[in-house]
């Protein structure tokens, strides 16, 4: 089951306290780290009992080598299949703070961008200790599995993960690097036409494929678009994250007249993929790189 992600996304860096980069032997307690919104944060333990604020927060720590550790996690949660067993700590727009609180947690690991300000607020004023952190490029989802690693003591499986991520980011890199540019449009929504622009995660992908962001220089990080402004640009290549179904039945008709509806080069690659910052991004990045060469070969 997928959702559109909380809009907006924001960017913002992290930096460490201590360098969870590339940390070899055992971390001194306590552990302080600080976490996108510029927190300071202090673990006296590794974190055994972990509540996760989003579905892709929640793909983050088991990727890390945490799931065991979740004793809670945000609706939506549905990958991997173990997450669907955890308790349900509601949604970015409506958190069970009194169940989140019975579930004792000795970490909540939150969305930057996508939980409420409010929400984090409340938690720890109720003495919870909140991790809110985002990955707003390709290269942050190996910051992000090595930290969750160091907060919750499993280093070595969040290391093998981010490595492996690395090594296949560079390749996907390697393979596309001289690409012919392709003038591409990401639709993330129908009703109404939005977009990314280049300060996006999803635009990293498209530029590592060689592709060209029509709307990279919107102001805005997920702009919302006229039917006149898509025509003007006369995108090569439309990739939706909506589904097929629903993008054909909003744009086809209205745009018939751009390249890339009259070359029948409209794609869909599933949001869950697209949206969420997990190493899963790059089965993502897969797809629209291959669905470019398609655009390429004519």
């Amino acid at each position: 089951m997928w959702i559109l992600p909380m809009l907006p996304w924001t960017s913002i860096g992290l930096a460490s306290a201590i360098d969870v980069t590339r940390q070899s032997s055992p971390p001194n307690f306590p552990l302080r780290l600080t976490d996108d919104r510029g927190r300071d944060i202090r673990l006296n333990h590794f974190a055994t009992r972990i509540i996760s604020l989003s579905p892709n927060i929640t793909e983050l720590v088991f990727a890390a080598g945490a799931g065991g550790k979740l004793v809670g996690v945000s609706r939506y949660s549905d990958y991997p299949a173990a997450a669907k067993s955890i308790p349900d700590v509601g949604d970015s727009s409506s958190l069970d703070l009194e169940r989140i609180i019975a579930l004792k947690p000795d970490l909540v690991v939150a969305w930057h961008s996508g939980n409420s300000i409010a929400d984090i607020e409340k938690l720890e004023k109720l003495g919870l200790t909140v991790f809110a952190t985002e990955a707003t490029r390709l290269e942050d989802v190996p910051r992000l599995l090595r930290i969750i690693g160091t907060l919750g003591g499993t280093s070595t499986q969040a290391e093998s993960a981010a490595s492996a991520y690395e090594t296949e980011l560079r390749q996907i890199k390697r393979t596309y690097v001289s690409r012919r540019p392709v003038k591409v449009f990401q639709l993330i929504w129908h009703q109404p036409l939005m977009t990314v622009n280049g300060h996006h995660i999803i635009n990293d992908i498209i530029d590592m494929c060689g592709g060209i962001n029509v709307f990279a220089s919107a102001a805005s990080l997920t702009p919302v678009i006229s039917t006149e402004s898509l025509l003007e640009a006369d995108p090569q290549a439309i990739i939706a994250s909506v589904s097929l179904e629903i993008a054909e039945t909003g744009i086809r008709e209205r745009l018939s007249t751009i390249s890339a509806i009259k070359n029948n080069h409209l794609f869909f690659v599933h949001p869950d993929l697209m949206h969420r910052q997990t190493p899963r991004i790059l089965q993502a990045a897969k797809k629209v790189c291959a669905q470019l060469e398609e655009v390429r070969s004519g």
